[in-house]
């Protein structure tokens, strides 16, 4: 494996991966929407993958020998519905078929927890139903199930990577932590729910790591990407109050938790644990450091 083709190389997780993949000394290519010349060490591609055809010229150009897959749709208050996802699993199945037209050798696609049945309160790749309540988690699963279905198939070995929740730098506004870190450090009020409900959140930089140690692994099939710690939303807002000192801007509770919000969602990381050998850098007081300094950069925020 030398050639490496990341999709969304510029976006939240791709950035991050991008440069864990420059560490190991791979030449990685970048699919991007703009190439702003920002990018160093990288190929980029500007390309829009939703347009039929595409995704099959750019993999025939750079005959990739391994792909991670990230891009979709990701905008905060609308990706969960909107039409652009259907566009999106025409791309990726595109993608797929030109990938293994070309001999590539080993993918690695991004998929999401919002794939599961949500009534189950620990989510496991080899015993939980998958039951998505969203166009977005269906066309996730969907997706997956048809990629998965390659690998008996013969061509690239494929890993369907179902990503939890992450925070860290470069996140956009409209999230719990960077809405939360912006909010303190810029001496505005925010209203959040009581944050009893659990959640699994790792940094980004792990999530990064975590897809790059999938694609280097033997591993065909699903894989949770979380840390395996599931704790209180509430705990998360409480280590950002704690490192800001903003607790009067924070109003926890103000607001009413979503309808029918599962009191718990642990993810089982058995395999990302054991059979691909991989373990969390960050913890969360580390992470939630690492992001309130990068929201200082962005603020120009005094410490």
């Amino acid at each position: 494996m030398q050639r490496v083709l990341v999709t969304g190389a510029r976006g939240f997780i791709g950035r991050h991966v991008v440069r864990h993949l420059l560490d190991r000394g791979l030449e990685v290519h970048g699919i991007v929407r703009a190439d702003d010349g920002s990018a160093r060490d990288v190929v980029c591609h500007a390309a829009d993958l939703t347009v039929p055809g595409t995704a099959s010229a750019v993999v025939r150009q750079m005959r990739p020998d391994a792909l991670i897959h990230l891009a979709w749709i990701a905008t905060p208050g609308q990706y969960q519905t909107s039409p652009e996802n259907l566009h999106w699993v025409e791309a990726t199945l595109e993608l797929h078929r030109a990938f293994a037209a070309v001999g590539g050798e080993r993918a690695v696609y991004a998929g999401t927890c919002l794939e599961y049945d949500w009534s189950y309160a620990l989510l496991d790749e080899q015993s939980t139903p998958l039951a998505p309540k969203t166009p977005y988690g269906l066309a996730k699963a969907r997706s997956g199930e048809l990629l998965l279905d390659t690998n008996r198939l013969g061509g690239p070995g494929v890993s369907w990577a179902r990503i939890f929740y992450l925070y860290g730098p470069y996140e956009k506004r409209g999230r719990l932590v960077s809405d939360v870190i912006a909010a303190v450090l810029s001496d505005h009020e925010i209203e959040c729910t009581d944050g009893r409900q659990q959640r699994d959140f790792m940094h980004v930089s792990d999530v990064a790591r975590a897809l790059v140690a999938t694609l280097m692994s033997d591993h065909v099939g699903a894989v949770n990407i979380a840390s395996g710690v599931c704790r209180p939303v509430s705990s998360i807002v409480d280590e950002i109050v704690r490192q800001t000192g903003g607790g009067e801007l924070v109003k926890v509770g103000a607001r009413p938790s979503p309808p029918n919000d599962p009191p718990r969602l642990a993810a089982s990381t058995s395999i990302l644990r054991d059979k691909i050998g991989f373990r969390p850098a960050f913890d969360l007081a580390e992470g939630i450091a690492n992001t309130i300094d990068w929201w200082r950069q962005q603020l120009g925020a005094r410490p």
